[in-house]
């Protein structure tokens, strides 16, 4: 397992209309090398399908403590400082995040060597964030997981939450227990046939396209 991501994060932002370009072209010049010069990785960034004011993206962390001087370096820190009011400008809501520990992560899932800079496709990371009781884990890794391996797919990751102080209140998280599973496929169609056919699950449905400078792809 990437000891890049023993902790993450899941970030959904509810933009203000218009302004996701904007917000993406701040992130990918400046705040993608920003934050992993201060201990982050960045593995993925995304448009979301399904509202084109959302986006969505995920960081890790190699432990709690790494989170803490990670995100302390990076938001009392110069890059931050310069950039901080555009992208915020861009911003209605940043509180919409997770912070998750991986029961799984495939060969696939990047670690920080991954390449950036490839060009743009149709690609879709897909998934679910399942809301999960005590026994959700279970049911998810014997029933559903094998269920959607016979559509041929296997997950990229698997997380769950992480029950652990938030420990950089500045960024607030939210304090539901999930269960959050990502995928691959190649093109809009390709999800549209497995999710007509997984049928109707609990969660939030994700359906993104990796920005340009997205390792997860």
């Amino acid at each position: 397992m990437n000891e890049c991501c023993a902790v993450v994060d899941l970030r959904q932002y509810t933009l203000h209309p218009g302004q996701r370009d904007t917000l993406i072209d701040i992130f990918d010049e400046h705040f993608v090398e920003g934050q992993e010069v201060c201990g982050m990785h960045i593995a993925g960034q995304f448009r979301d399908l399904d509202d084109p004011d959302r986006f969505v993206w995920l960081r890790g962390f190699r432990s709690m403590a790494a989170r803490a001087e990670a995100l302390n370096a990076f938001y009392y820190g110069p890059i931050w400082r310069e950039h901080a009011e555009a992208a915020n400008a861009t911003m209605l809501d940043s509180d919409n995040a997770l912070l998750l520990e991986p029961i799984f992560l495939s060969p696939e899932y990047p670690g920080p060597e991954a390449p950036r800079d490839s060009a743009l496709g149709d690609s879709v990371i897909a998934g679910m964030v399942h809301p999960a009781d005590s026994g959700f884990v279970e049911h998810f890794q014997h029933t559903m997981l094998p269920a959607i391996a016979e559509l041929g797919v296997l997950p990229l990751a698997v997380f769950r939450s992480l029950p652990a102080e938030n420990n950089f209140p500045a960024l607030p998280l939210r304090d539901d227990r999930v269960l959050v599973w990502l995928a691959r496929f190649a093109d809009d169609a390709a999800y549209d046939v497995f999710r007509k056919e997984i049928g109707d699950w609990e969660g939030q449905e994700l359906r993104l396209r990796p920005t340009l400078r997205s390792q997860l792809r």
